[in-house]
């Protein structure tokens, strides 16, 4: 389970995170956030120490515009604090984990 994340709870959860984090920008409406969820959900799972959190774009504007989000879905990794790498789209699992970094 992915945990949703605001303007309130972003600091915490991303920014001071000791871990790296996947930073998932969506909208409910967005056909391809929903299509690319399950593969993001994998990675974070198989890539230890890696968490996944959710911005709903449409409810944390501020947010979205912060990061330059243009295109949904959009992935950010941060570490320590820092955007690292992005891909922007639904992806499959593999070219995911590339474009992050992961692999």
């Amino acid at each position: 389970m992915t945990q949703a994340v605001t303007e309130a709870t972003f600091q915490d959860e991303v920014l001071a995170s000791e871990t790296p984090v996947i930073v998932d920008f969506w909208a409910e409406w967005c056909g391809p956030c929903h299509a690319v969820e399950p593969a993001l959900i994998k990675i974070a799972e198989e890539h230890e120490g890696v968490k996944l959190v959710k911005v709903n774009i449409d409810e944390e504007q501020g947010l979205a515009q912060r990061y330059g989000v243009m295109s949904i879905p959009m992935m950010i990794l941060f570490r320590e604090g820092e955007p690292t790498a992005a891909a922007i789209g639904a992806q499959p699992k593999s070219m995911l984990e590339k474009s992050l970094g992961l692999v």
